[in-house]
């Protein structure tokens, strides 16, 4: 999984920083340090990075307008590292179009874990299906597409991937373990929100082309596509 994987590290605090990049190099990352958000954009102009592990409270530029101007141009696992702890910042900075977010201080072995989810799931895949519909929606694997009536619906790399898994399986109930196993072939780490703020984001996009339901939430169990 690490082999020829480059990771930026966009982090301020040199301990903190050389933590990531012994964490990363144990388990086969190449990666490199940038210190305040504007040499981190620098880093993405200049050269190929597979992810990004990103500090919010950064020198000049902050994360949270990292993840913006990135998100204008790319689509690069976004992995926020950050002390704040507060479940409306994790929101944010998820509906910003960050992939995931862990709270410092950390575990090792979340950290590679969550890396090894987030590159496994943006890899190329060789074999791709046909196209998918379910309603007004269309889903194009190939070209990574997703029209609603015939307008362009601009989703995250995880919102692609989860609308996908509902098309795949209309009117069938997932819960946010199976969605998160299903997709990310990785170990659910947990009940973080994560997945519903990628659900609550697609519902959003939805919502400001049709006000027809579409994806309903089944109490108890997840979420299903209606």
């Amino acid at each position: 999984m690490g082999e020829n994987k480059r990771i930026l590290i966009i982090e301020d605090d040199q301990e903190i920083s050389k933590l990531l990049t012994v964490i990363l190099t144990k388990s086969g990352m190449d990666s490199v340090v940038a210190y305040s958000g504007t040499e981190g954009i620098l880093q993405l102009q200049n050269n190929h990075y597979d992810l990004i592990l990103l500090d919010l409270m950064l020198p000049g530029m902050s994360g949270e307008e990292l993840i913006k101007q990135v998100r204008e141009e790319s689509a690069i696992p976004i992995i926020v590292v950050s002390a704040k702890i507060d479940i409306e910042d994790k929101v944010h900075v998820l509906k910003m179009g960050a992939d995931d977010y862990i709270t410092k201080p950390f575990n090792q072995k979340e950290v590679i874990a969550r890396v090894e989810v987030q590159l496994r799931k943006s890899s190329p895949h060789p074999v791709r299906s046909a196209e998918k519909v379910w309603r007004g929606l269309k889903i194009n694997p190939e070209k990574l597409s997703v029209t609603l009536e015939n307008k362009v619906l601009h989703l995250t790399n995880a919102e692609f991937d989860i609308l996908s898994l509902f098309v795949s399986h209309p009117e069938r109930a997932f819960s946010k373990r199976e969605i998160y196993e299903r997709i990310w072939k990785g170990t659910y780490l947990g009940d973080d929100n994560t997945i519903s703020v990628h659900v609550s984001n697609l519902r959003k996009k939805i919502a400001s082309i049709t006000s027809d339901e579409y994806i309903k939430t089944i109490w108890g169990v997840g979420f299903m596509l209606v």
